[in-house]
């Protein structure tokens, strides 16, 4: 479990919580709502990542979802309340780590149901690569350097439905220098709990070449299309 996740179990009250009064902790108690569910993946044999890494990963990600509905079933108790002004600052701000930890392992998870899959050969997809990267390689390669910096976080591919661009970009944790505006359309975890079972941190190479082995483009070609079809209806659309 990354540290974090860690800190989410040990902080506030027993359940792992922020501490709030005693009424407003009976009234969330009483009247929780649970406005994500933890989705399931059916997620094949993958070469050089192990069923056992999928499966704790698979429960990490079913605790973003769990503390994603406990800090928003959070503020809509502490919101009413100008005394806990405070923590509900602290829960504004966490909110952004949860979900975002969420919505980054759906993604993720998404890109390899079915096994790997190559993107089509031709068509708007591959045409946006070359005039970008120059070739498929390139952006693959792009993408693998991405992946090595150090530290813990997510690579991510955008599609900027403005200008039409893809723009490979890091993103620290889950949530620090997400950018605004382009779509995003690929994410690969890079924490170490998305390898820690397979391979020691000085091997995370590895890691990252059978992400790409594993990898279904087709996932990523599809969510490209639904950004294609925003840059058309943004350059259809009269002034």
């Amino acid at each position: 479990m990354d540290p974090a996740g860690a800190a989410r179990q040990t902080a506030g009250s027993k359940d792992g919580g922020w501490k709030t009064s005693n009424s407003a902790h009976h009234a969330m108690d009483t009247h929780p709502m649970d406005y994500y569910t933890a989705k399931q993946y059916q997620i094949p044999e993958l070469q050089g990542i192990s069923r056992k890494n999928i499966d704790a990963h698979l429960e990490l990600y079913a605790s973003y979802v769990k503390f994603s509905n406990h800090v928003v079933n959070r503020i809509r108790e502490l919101s009413k309340d100008e005394d806990h002004a405070y923590e509900l600052s602290l829960l504004q701000r966490r909110l952004a780590y949860e979900h975002n930890g969420m919505k980054n392992h759906e993604m993720f998870f998404e890109q390899f149901e079915g096994g790997p899959g190559a993107c089509a050969p031709e068509g708007p997809f591959r045409k946006q690569i070359s005039d970008d990267f120059g070739s498929f390689d390139e952006l693959v390669a792009c993408l693998k350097g991405v992946a090595m910096t150090r530290g813990i976080g997510w690579t991510m591919l955008y599609h900027c439905h403005n200008t039409g661009h893809l723009i490979p970009h890091w993103v620290d944790e889950h949530h620090i220098g997400l950018l605004s505006g382009p779509r995003l359309i690929l994410a690969l975890d890079m924490w170490e709990h998305a390898f820690v079972y397979d391979y020691p941190t000085s091997e995370k190479k590895k890691y990252v070449d059978a992400l790409f082995e594993n990898l279904s483009w087709i996932k990523v070609e599809a969510r490209f299309g639904k950004t294609e079809a925003m840059v058309n209806r943004s350059v259809l659309k009269p002034a």
